[in-house]
């Protein structure tokens, strides 16, 4: 079963609530997105500890649901 675009961010808003999250569905077939996130929880963090902050965040459904997600992650300007 897909998952929706609305669903991604809902679960990134509520681990990360400062979260700027903007998706894009890839392929149109609700398993293949791209995702930025922009938040203040990121600063001096690692680009590895800021996607596993967004992974953790989707409560186990990549490789379920959500079969990929190519993730940019940055701190606020």
């Amino acid at each position: 079963m897909a998952m929706e675009s609305a669903e991604i961010e809902r679960l990134i808003k509520s681990a990360l609530p400062d979260a700027k999250v903007e998706i894009q569905d890839l392929a149109g077939d609700g398993d293949h997105y791209a995702a930025t996130v922009v938040s203040e929880v990121f600063r001096g963090k690692s680009r590895v500890q800021q996607h596993q902050l967004v992974y953790s965040a989707l409560k186990g459904q990549m490789g379920g649901a959500l079969h990929a997600l190519a993730l940019t992650t940055l701190p606020p300007e």
